[in-house]
This record gives structure tokens, sequence and C-alpha cells, in this order.
């Protein structure tokens, strides 16, 4: 977690030479991306499909980077349709979510929508009169809120307790009749997405049993069940942003095609990943503005902060730091702690705390890995009022070395 690639380091220091304010942006390597995606993709056992989530990091680069690779992309708003229909590769699409405006269910039919996870019973209602108003007939999805044991919950909990999250699995009876009934509805499967940020594999392997056993019995409810083919598992495999353990999704794939070799009449599961799939391309460059000591801490204040990248405060952690030096760093240069913050009025601007790092001085850069989702697209950027990060999106091209491409 340490190291950064040559190129990423090369893109800082051209940018910090260019002149102007000091240092902060967010660069994308785009080749490591299309690396990881091309692995995790190999993973995948027959029988399995991936949809990319693109709420995790939508920009143009990185769908396009994607789409060759991945079965097709999840969204979650009308936004997001014009993000995938802008994709230079055309992808099939599925629409999830609570609070669905008729709009976007509107726009979503108009451009083809795959399919539609219907998060309520009101929304079946809704998306039965807007179907055939449109004269289509639209495959869903239920999503359920299913009941689970204590030991597979999370911190952040998308289901198996009280959420905005789909039906809960005693409606789901109710629910699946209500889509039978609908002229303009034809239920092709069910949505489960209970956790987030999981990074044992072993407990994914005992939520994917849990999904696999209620499969028969949750198909079982519909009058036509033939129809039901699918069931989408969700994304929620989750990011070690503190070590360089990771969640070992070769044998969580290893573990699940062997599970639906022994099913019958087995699903085609399809998973739902974004935060796995986009974390490990994005750096988060800043520059030191400024070293004090308040009350013993040292501070490092920099350009930047939680208004562009909001990541280590929303998953409330110390975002681990690379140093760059602006100038070689003595040996006998003291190791000290700092407390790595932003420009932002508030003392909740902070990015790490205690970061052990030596000969640290104004105009070095500090580097954070791990910035490639959920970091600046889910940032209060307009907090102050200060300017949008720059963003590189490098991939390799000519003899003379990566592309770089700024947004």
């Amino acid at each position: 977690m340490d190291r950064l690639p040559a190129a990423v380091r090369d893109a800082i220091e051209a940018q910090r030479m260019s002149g102007g304010d000091p240092l902060a942006m967010f660069i994308y390597d785009l080749d490591a991306l299309r690396q990881h995606i091309e692995r995790v993709m190999a993973a995948l056992p027959a029988g399995v499909e991936l949809y990319y989530a693109i709420k995790a990091n939508s920009e143009a680069p990185i769908l396009a980077t994607l789409a060759p690779w991945v079965d097709g992309f999840e969204i979650s708003s009308g936004g997001e349709i014009e993000r995938v229909r802008d994709c230079p590769t055309p992808k099939r699409f599925v629409f999830s979510g609570p609070g669905k405006l008729d709009s976007d269910l509107r726009a979503a039919m108009r451009h083809d929508v795959e399919a539609i996870h219907v998060e309520s019973l009101n929304e079946i209602e809704r998306l039965q009169r807007l179907a055939r108003e449109a004269g289509r007939t639209q495959a869903v999805f239920i999503r359920i809120n299913p009941q689970l044991p204590p030991s597979l919950s999370t911190r952040l909990a998308m289901a198996g307790t009280p959420t905005p999250f789909g039906i809960d699995e005693s409606d789901l009876a109710q629910a699946v009749r209500q889509v039978d009934a609908a002229s303009h509805l034809r239920l092709q499967g069910f949505h489960v997405h209970a956790m987030s940020h999981q990074l044992q594999v072993e407990r994914h392997e005992r939520l994917l049993e849990v999904y696999l056993q209620r499969w028969r019995q949750w198909k079982a409810l519909s009058a036509q069940p033939e129809t039901i083919t699918h069931l989408n598992v969700g994304g929620g495999i989750g990011v070690d942003y503190l070590s360089d353990d990771q969640f070992d999704w070769q044998r969580l794939c290893r573990h699940l095609g062997r599970r639906l070799a022994e099913i019958d009449d087995a699903p085609l599961v399809r998973f739902e990943p974004g935060r796995f799939i986009t974390a490990f391309c994005g750096y988060y460059a800043i520059e030191v503005l400024d070293t004090k000591v308040s009350h013993g801490t040292r501070f490092l204040v920099c350009r930047g902060g939680t208004h562009q990248f909001r990541l280590p405060v929303a998953q409330g952690h110390d975002h681990p730091v690379i140093h760059l030096p602006q100038r070689p760093v003595a040996a006998e240069a003291p190791v000290r702690r700092w407390t790595v913050v932003g420009q932002l009025c508030t003392p909740k601007d902070v990015l790490s705390r205690d970061r052990p790092l030596a000969g640290i001085a104004v105009g070095d850069v500090l580097a954070l890995p791990l910035a490639g989702a959920y970091g600046y697209n889910i940032s209060h950027a307009d907090f102050l009022c200060h300017p949008r990060p720059t963003q590189l999106f490098l991939q390799a091209g000519t003899s003379q070395g990566p592309s770089v491409r700024s947004l």
C-alpha cells in the first residue's frame, strides 16, 4: 500500500511542476483498472455474471475502460442513465434503488432498461401503470430484505434490519402476487444485497448459502416460476483500506461454482460490485501548505480535504498516506506522527491521524491510495467554494509514455 506506480508518480510531479496553485488532484490508473477487471471476470464460474455498480465511480473514462469486460452496468438514478448512454461501448443496464421518480422510470424504459429492481409494493403499482402507458412489458426483480442470522450483520447493513431498501421477506408473497397479476410486468428474478464492506470471504460464502437455500422457496411463491431465472446477490465486497490483505475473490468464485453445480435448478447469479472494482486504481494527491503544532498534536495542513475526498470520514478510518518529498530526506531525520487535514473551516476535515512520517516539509506531496471508489463522487465539493480538483486518467499510449486526460 506504500508503493506508488511510476506512471502515477510521474503524473503528480508533472502536474506539480506545471505551476499555479499548490496541488490537489485525483489520478486514475486505467491500465491497472483494466488488469484488475480482467482478473475479476476471469475468476467467475459458469452461470455467474457481473454488472458494475457505477455509483462507485461513474466518470466516463472509468466506464469506457470497464465496458468491454463487464456483463453490464447497475444504475440508481436518471442521471446515471445518461452516464451509461454516453459510454462508447453499449452495455445492458439494470435500475435499482429506493425513491425512483416516474421520470426516471420512463427514461429507463425509453432506453430499454434490461430490468428494474422494485423496492416496495407501491413501486410495483407505479411501474405497472408506467409500463402500461409505454406499451411495454417490463422485466423486474423484486428486491428482498430478508431475515438473516445475527452473525451475518455488518456495520453498514443493507438488509436483515430496518432499512429503506427492498421488501421485507414477510411481504414477499404479496409482492410476487402483485407482479404476477400485473399485465405489463414480468418477474425475472430476485435481488438481495445485505452487507457492504464485507472483508471476510467465509462470511460472504455463508451469506450466499442463505440466498441459495431460499431460492426455491422464493421462486415457488410465483404462479409462473418458469419466468424466474436470476438471483442478483448485489455487491458488498469490501476493500481493506488499512492493510494489504484484500478479499479473496478467487476463493469466493470457486466456492460459488461448486455450489451452483450441486443445484438442479440453479439460478443465473449476478454480482453487482462497485467499490471492489474501482477503488484500487485511484489516488488523491495533495500538497502540504503548512505544518503546525496545536496542544501537542502535529498537523499537516494540505490543499484539498474532505470536501474533495470524503471517503475517510464516510468510512470512519485514518487513510493510508504515501509521502513524496520534494528534497531527499536525511537518514537521521526523526519520524514524527502527523495528523493530515485539509482547508475546511471545521475540525472534522481530517483525512488521517497519527501518520508516522520523516522529514516532512511544506511543498511535499501526500498521495492517498485506494481513492478510485466513493472518493470524489460522494464528496461535498461546493463547501467553501474551493476550486474543484483536477482529475487525470492515465493510460499507456505512445512510446513517449502515458497519455493524460484531464476533466
